[in-house]
């Protein structure tokens, strides 16, 4: 009898453990902590300003989300923050290393079966890098040419697809990250980056020589882009979601957005340029979650 207790007791605590780590408000009360996860090189909405400090749009939001997490838990977080990359980021908030993601994902329908997403933040369009001088101003004009992309990223997948592409043969290349991308582009072993449009602007807006570089061609793709947690998060993602929410309704979302993307930003004091689109204030107005396939059906 004594064992069949010990086994029920084994098994509750277990069950109790693996719902607290899915449940990121009742760790954050037990342990007195939180990990965002936040990227080095994703545009100005996650970005890193050195000295194990980040910042961007995202960022913004999940520090304001982190602050409703903390009046829930009843006490004062320590912020952990966690690099992660384009390769690692579902797995380590699916394994419960980084709580709430902040970096630059694109919700799509197969990531909704591994993780959650939060109302989207940032409708991104996948665009076109490429030297101002190169001639380059239409997807046919990549033919021959050696296209540079993001491991773990979906971008040449769009690019390929795009109905102006077909007959259009280019070699591929990988960066580790965005910078290491941009680079590929900067120092002259692609002729063309393909990426988010703000990840390309901001990556301009830092280059040594920005006048060199320009995005062009056109639109390959819409993209929702939203801030990510683990699937049966419940509480976190409303709390996420009741945070975005009210940043709207009080005009701090703009006011962020503006932030980050129209005004000077550090640690070089460049502005990114890129003003709000349609389709962000269309997602801000009408708040959801929805996958990158429900745009592509518009």
């Amino acid at each position: 009898m004594k064992k069949v207790l010990l086994a029920i007791a084994v098994a509750a605590a277990a069950t109790g453990a693996f719902a607290q780590a899915n449940d990121t408000v009742a760790k954050a009360k037990s342990t007195g902590a939180i990990t965002m996860g936040v990227r080095e090189s994703s545009g100005a909405l996650s970005y890193t300003l050195g000295d194990g400090k980040f910042a961007g749009f995202h960022v913004d939001i999940c520090q304001r989300i982190i602050a409703n997490v903390e009046k829930a838990a009843g006490r004062k977080l320590n912020v952990n923050y966690q690099v992660v990359t384009s390769q690692n980021r579902i797995p380590l908030v699916q394994n419960g290393t980084v709580d709430i993601e902040c970096g630059s994902t694109t919700n799509n329908v197969a990531r909704q079966k591994d993780v959650a997403f939060l109302n989207t933040t940032f409708v991104e369009e996948v665009r076109v890098a490429v030297k101002a001088n190169s001639g380059i101003s239409s997807i046919n004009a990549l033919n021959g040419k050696t296209v540079a992309t993001t491991t773990g990223t979906t971008s040449v997948q769009h690019l390929r697809k795009h109905e102006r592409a077909h007959g259009v043969d280019f070699k591929e290349v990988f960066g580790k990250d965005h910078a290491d991308s941009f680079l590929l582009l900067e120092s002259g072993r692609a002729d063309a980056f393909v990426m988010d449009g703000q990840i390309l602007a901001g990556n301009i807006a830092t280059a040594k020589n920005p006048a060199d570089f320009k995005i062009c061609c056109e639109v390959l793709n819409v993209e929702p882009i939203a801030i990510m947690v683990r699937k049966d998060d419940a509480s976190l993602k409303k709390i996420g979601n009741d945070t975005i929410a009210d940043m709207v309704k009080s005009g701090e979302m703009q006011k962020a957005y503006d932030k980050w993307f129209m005004q000077p930003i550090p640690p070089k004091n460049v502005k990114v340029g890129l003003a709000a689109s349609d389709s962000t204030k269309a997602a801000w107005q009408n708040l959801n979650d929805k996958p990158m396939e429900d745009y592509a059906k518009k």
